[in-house]
């Protein structure tokens, strides 16, 4: 995945998308007051400069899918794994709730069901039947929509295709969604792929070809090796005052 931080407005749209794909629970007053809100996907504001030249920024978090995720090591039933897709795997009908993952995840992106699901009736049509609704007592967190990747997977080995790259049954529903375009899904490993393409192009290095380019990892330092790249925000005003 690759996510351009100058292309994102803080719409939500990814939000919206992601809740209604994957069955996320609906979250009330309550539960934010209480810090239990359940969001795979959230686009964190914040905010640079001083008034009256402050500037809005946001970023779009969900499961960077680490190639070596911190949460994996510590879960007591296995209930997380990396496969061999390179997608870090949690499985519902294994997990206790011990929270361990959640405790050593970085990027805060895993979150515990604290309370049974309920949807009103008027709602409850339009839950996704390929994705289970989690019962209380487990974590839960993106999965970069795995069931849209398989089904994707079944309908082209039936029809004797190769998958395309870019195909929109493919994506996660939150890239679907996007209306600036600013996330882009794709296999890493295939170097024709755009999103290697883009990742390799923009990815900061040491080597002249990486060199000036705006992609990073985030908390690099942390050693957990995401497969998310993010692309920085280009601000015209910032560039001219350094000249």
């Amino acid at each position: 995945m690759v996510v351009d931080i100058d292309k994102c407005t803080g719409c939500q749209a990814c939000v919206v998308a992601c809740q209604s794909e994957n069955n996320v629970p609906i979250n009330e007053e309550a539960h934010f007051n209480q810090r239990r809100a359940i969001e795979w996907i959230r686009v964190e504001r914040y905010w640079e400069g001083e008034f009256p030249d402050v500037k809005a920024r946001f970023i779009p978090l969900f499961c960077q899918q680490c190639g070596d995720a911190p949460c994996e090591p510590v879960c007591p039933v296995y209930a997380t794994y990396h496969n061999s897709e390179g997608l870090n795997v949690q499985v519902y009908n294994r997990c206790i709730g011990t929270r361990f993952c959640a405790n050593n995840c970085p990027y805060q992106v895993r979150f515990f069901n604290f309370w049974e699901p309920a949807w009103p009736e008027t709602l409850k049509n339009q839950l996704n039947p390929d994705v289970t609704v989690r019962s209380r007592g487990i974590m839960e967190k993106c999965t970069f929509c795995v069931q849209r990747i398989r089904r994707s997977s079944r309908e082209a080995d039936k029809e004797g295709e190769e998958l395309q790259d870019g195909d929109r049954a493919l994506n996660p529903a939150c890239v679907n969604a996007c209306p600036t375009e600013a996330l882009m899904f794709g296999n890493l490993n295939n170097p024709e792929s755009k999103v290697a393409k883009k990742a390799e192009k923009e990815l900061r290095g040491t080597t002249p070809a990486r060199k000036g380019g705006r992609g990073y990892h985030l908390l690099d330092e942390f050693g957990t090796h995401p497969k998310v790249v993010y692309l920085k925000k280009y601000d015209k005003d910032a560039e001219e005052a350094h000249g």
